[in-house]
């Protein structure tokens, strides 16, 4: 059984940068031909894709947050990370790290989830 836990700041300053890493047990973020994502929803809002990392290192955002997302992994760990700079209080959201059984599956496919990071952005 594949676990993802997600872990990270709670509340981050304006202007800083967020960084939230994804534990990833029971299967290797290796492993032929998974897509290691993040999503996000902000209060009253839909989830949102921000990005993902594959099995073999290729990363893709979305194109609104490219400027500012990098999401990398490091593979002793079994870990994938998000980092996303110069947050403003619309980053505000529940952060999802999930994992994509193909590049073109829909969010409602994704077959694993960790249970969601609260990220609020204030000062």
């Amino acid at each position: 059984q594949v676990q993802l836990q997600e872990s990270g700041p709670g509340l981050v300053k304006p202007s800083q940068t967020l960084s939230l890493t994804c534990t990833v047990s029971g299967g290797s973020i290796t492993t032929a031909s998974y897509y290691w994502t993040w999503v996000r929803q902000p209060p009253g809002k839909a989830v949102e894709w921000i990005g993902h990392i594959s099995y073999s290192g290729d990363t893709r955002y979305t194109p609104s947050l490219k400027r500012h997302t990098s999401i990398s992994r490091d593979t002793s760990k079994n870990q994938f990370t998000l980092q996303l700079s110069s947050v403003t209080p619309e980053d505000t959201a529940v952060y999802y790290c999930t994992r994509a059984p193909s590049r073109v599956a829909t969010i409602n496919e994704y077959d694993y989830w960790g249970q969601g990071t609260q990220v609020t952005v204030s000062s």
